[in-house]
């Protein structure tokens, strides 16, 4: 499924983490693994570069800091049969990493949630966020580096969306490699449903049925478990769905998180933007987005 993962770095500990993450899954898939690091370029004026010695010196040096920044992620790649390839551009940073993803086939893009701060911040939260947003590919992003190397409980948060739904085979193939229970969880938002009408008589009848739908959308995610003989746990819960799944993944220990990035639309909705650039800022293990 992974045959390429792209890994954007600033050298900060995010990076780092990220590049953690994105190399526990390069040998689980036999991935090659990409470190690419971006100069912004408007932290420097390229037109004057030429005739002002110090834009180009300045120049100069964000290039040599970009350099490092992959060597020292490079140095990580220790065993095969994961081999890697770097990478430095110019540019606007998340412009860069996407053409970058697209230009060399990648599948999997694993960036940290926190970069650098100050002047010479070449990847930040912003970035991480527009990433996760336009990508075509899957983003996993992190906050820590893993304290091991596998992951032993998944979660697959789901609404029965489009987006959930594709998430739900990146979340079931990543836990046939790693041997993993996947835990799939819905939630009815109940405070939504209410929010949205005048209490009446209709209320309790919506939120079975929303629960009802809730139920249909953990069953999708055991069937395609039980087909490829993983153990799998589900749960419907009611509350606001980013708070839940935060809840849940404190509570069951869940090692990492895969979700769409948008979900259904209308009062129904359950999982959308908002709720997953939550998790994922918030988020104290992997998560990875699925569009």
């Amino acid at each position: 499924m992974y045959d390429s993962i792209l890994v954007p770095t600033d050298g900060s500990e995010g990076a780092e983490a990220a590049a953690r993450h994105g190399l526990n899954l390069a040998t689980a898939f036999d991935s090659q693994i990409h470190f690419l690091s971006v100069v912004d370029e408007r932290s420097y004026s390229s037109a004057l570069a030429d005739l002002d010695p110090t834009v180009g010196e300045q120049r100069e040096g964000f290039e040599q800091q970009a350099t490092e920044a992959v060597e020292c992620l490079e140095e990580m790649v220790t065993e095969p049969p994961v081999t890697c390839q770097t990478a430095v551009k110019h540019g606007v940073p998340h412009e860069e990493i996407r053409s970058y993803a697209a230009d060399h086939d990648i599948d999997l893009i694993s960036m940290g949630t926190q970069g650098r701060t100050g002047l010479d911040r070449l990847l930040l939260g912003s970035v991480t966020e527009r990433v996760v947003r336009t990508s075509d590919v899957p983003v996993l992003t992190t906050r820590h580096e893993p304290d091991r190397s596998r992951y032993d409980r998944i979660l697959i948060p789901t609404d029965g969306s489009e987006a959930a739904t594709a998430a739900i085979a990146h979340g079931v193939a990543i836990a046939d490699r790693f041997d993993s229970t996947v835990h799939a969880l819905s939630v009815v938002d109940v405070g939504g449903v209410v929010g949205a009408y005048d209490a009446g008589p209709g209320i309790p009848e919506l939120i079975d049925s929303l629960e009802e739908e809730c139920e249909q959308a953990v069953t999708v995610v055991e069937e395609e478990c039980e087909n490829r003989d993983i153990d799998i746990v589900t749960e419907v819960v009611q509350g606001p769905p980013y708070r839940a799944i935060q809840e849940y993944v404190d509570r069951e220990g869940i090692d990492f998180v895969s979700m769409g990035t948008h979900g259904r639309t209308g009062l129904e909705r359950y999982l959308i933007g908002s709720v997953t650039e939550r998790t994922v800022r918030t988020s104290d293990v992997p998560v990875l987005t699925v569009r």
